[in-house]
Parts: structure tokens; sequence; C-alpha cells
């Protein structure tokens, strides 16, 4: 059987991680993997995290399962962060999931189960992650322009006149905060005319919000979403606990979907039944993690310090890159990366380019240009401004 296998296509970051680490030179700059890094080059724990684990360490008395869709006090604590008051908790369904990887397979599982017709549309581009597990699946999909490769902001009239042939029941995955590759963000006003689109044609949103907090603030990162929760009367929410609470390895993701509180009964149980049929009971540890911090007023107010410093971080790094941009430059053209929001942005250099600066300057980004930000510090701004300069971008 096995061996009727062949080689499936190689993963871009994953093979750049492999790439990075067997360069030997030790001035690289590492600007491809999604993960946050402090001016040393280190990915920390939070200390709100430490906390809580100790908390943990010292209060569990069991391992033992929690339920198919999790403990509930975690989708209560993670879905109130993402939701607020958007709407009312008997419309919310809700299971915990590795990772929000996790919860983008689960909600197109679901997606499947529900309304085997569905496309799926997609934005262009996305997270390579999106088309691929779609494709896994077999269900059809569909893009809609939003990035605007001159501007390197959102396509805002490109992304309607697209959305505008959906489908009614096609489900339209959009991203809650802090586009992954591009930076680019709806203001709220565009966001309104797509919801407002939306409504008409009948599509049903699936949004995937992976940094709340990275961007303008823990609210205003979530507003797009809640104003999506409102809006509509069906509509899914992958979240991650990643980034934002830096538990990469633990892997602490939710599953929301939102219907009618009349049917929150079968919507659940049709998400218990898709994670028995995936992993049984999602993982806990990053779960209890995160119900710790979020349900205790000091441990939260830690976190929230933290976050905030991790954001303001991110944004002083894009305000030095653009100002370097535009003082080598001597124009304002990479402006858009002080304007862009989150941990990435695509800077327009073509996969040439790319490689031209791993290398002449071991500076690794994915070969769309896709710059993880958070991968800077003081010391390496003037090196990769230097780097874009020289390849030509």
């Amino acid at each position: 059987m096995l061996e009727s296998l062949q080689d499936q296509p190689a993963d871009k970051i994953l093979a750049l991680i492999a790439a990075f680490r067997d360069d030997p030179r030790h001035d690289k700059i590492d600007l491809g993997v999604g993960v946050y890094k402090d001016p040393t080059g280190l990915t920390p724990v939070m200390a709100a995290v430490k906390q809580a684990e100790r908390r943990i360490w010292d209060t569990q008395t069991t391992k033992t399962y929690t339920g198919l869709a999790g403990d509930p006090a975690f989708a209560d604590a993670l879905g109130a962060l993402v939701l607020g008051d958007a709407v009312p908790g008997d419309r919310v369904a809700a299971v915990a999931t590795p990772g929000g990887t996790g919860a983008i397979r689960q909600a197109l599982e679901l997606v499947r189960l529900a309304n085997p017709a569905a496309r799926v549309w997609l934005s262009h581009p996305t997270w390579p992650n999106h088309p691929s597990i779609i494709r896994y699946l077999g269900i059809p999909t569909a893009e809609y322009r939003y990035f605007d490769p001159v501007t390197r902001g959102v396509d805002a009239d490109g992304m309607l006149a697209d959305l505008a042939s959906v489908a009614p029941g096609d489900v339209v995955l959009l991203h809650g905060c802090c586009h992954n590759p591009t930076g680019a963000n709806p203001t709220l006003l565009q966001w309104d005319a797509v919801i407002a689109l939306l409504l008409a044609r009948g599509a049903v949103p699936l949004v995937d919000i992976a940094y709340q907090g990275f961007g303008d603030g823990l609210d205003a990162d979530a507003a797009a979403t809640r104003k999506i929760a409102a809006a509509f009367g069906e509509c899914v929410i992958a979240v991650s606990c990643s980034k934002n609470f830096g538990i990469y390895r633990e892997r602490t993701g939710l599953l929301m979907a939102l219907g009618d509180a009349g049917r929150r009964g079968v919507v659940q149980g049709n998400l218990n039944f898709l994670n028995r049929q995936n992993y049984s009971f999602p993982p806990d540890h990053g779960a209890r993690i995160v119900t710790t911090i979020l349900t205790d007023p000091a441990l939260r107010a830690t976190w929230q310090a933290e976050l905030e410093e991790v954001r303001l971080t991110m944004l002083g790094l894009r305000a030095a890159l653009a100002a370097e941009l535009q003082r080598l430059t001597n124009t304002d053209r990479f402006g858009f990366i002080a304007g862009h929001r989150g941990m990435f942005s695509q800077i327009g250099a073509t996969p040439a380019q790319v490689e031209q600066m791993r290398a002449a300057y071991g500076i690794y980004m994915v070969s769309d240009s896709r710059m993880n930000i958070a991968g800077l510090n003081a010391a390496t701004v003037p090196v990769v401004a230097q780097a874009i300069v020289a390849a030509g971008v």
C-alpha cells in the first residue's frame, strides 16, 4: 500500500524554516515563520502564562477527559473575548480545537456536512493553508480580489465586484484582523459594505481571527468580527490563541458556529460529532491556561499589558523600517509598511528579489514577499532596509 504514495508538495514555510536552520551564516535574519520574537530573538513565554501554569500545577487534580467540546469555561471565556456582547450566548455553539488550524479544518468539515454544494470564497492572497485544506477536502472554491499590488492596501472595489458573484449558501472566508499575508485591513466603512453585500447575496461568513490584539488593540481588532456576528443569522468563527497568548505549541483554538437559538443543540451536536471523528477530545492544557488568565482579573491585566507591549513593539518596528526605507529611497513608497497591522506585510518583492536578499544578506522571507515584522529588531531594521533597496524592490 505505502509503495503507491507520491511525494506531496512541499510546504513553503516549513521548507523556509529548514533552509534557515541549515544556513551557516551567523548574521542570517528569519522573517519567514510567523512567531513573535523579542529584541533578543527569543519567543518568550508570557509571565501571565507562567503564572497560570503554576496555578494549574498546584490545583489540578485529574487529567481525565473534559468532553468532546472541551471545557465549556474555555468556550465561554474566549468567546466573550472575541464577541463581547455582540450576540446572545444562546446563539453560540462551540468546540475547542487543536489550534486555529484545527478550528479552520473543523469549520470546513462543518460546511461540507451542512451544505456539500457550497463554494468557499477566499481572498487573493490568503494564508496558504486555507486553500490547501479546502482542496484536500474536495470543497469547491473561488477567489475574490483583496490586495492592491500598487497601493499595497485593500482593493475594496475589486473585493466588492468579485463578491457580487457569490451564490446563496456560499461561504466567504474573511480575516477578522491583521490579514495574513498582506497586513492590509479594510476600514470599518469598507467592512460595512462587505457585510451589506454578503447579506444581500445570502452568503455565510467564515471568520478566521488569529491575531486579536496584534493590530490596534483587543476590542478594535475584534470590531469587524463582532459586526459580522451581529449582522448575520448564521456565521462561523475560527479562533487561534497561538499568537496573542504566545502558546504556539499548546495548539489552542476554538470554533464557534452562530445560528438560531432554537437550533443551537443540533449545531452543538454536529460540532461534537466532528470532533469525535477527527481527534475525539481536544487538548486541554492550553485551553486551561487561557481560561485561567481570562477569568482572573489580575492575571488578565498582566496578560493584556504584555500583549500591548508586543503590539507596540511591532508598530515601532513597522515605523522604523518605513522610515529607514524613506531615508534610503527619498520616497514614501514604503509607507504602507507603517500602515499595515499585525505580524505580516507583503512588501511587493518578486520571488527573484526575495532570493537575492537571501543569497546576499541571509534574509529569509516567503517567496511572495510576506515579511514577519516581528522577526526584526533595532539592529536588523537597517540591514533589511538596505537589502530591500539593493534588490530593487
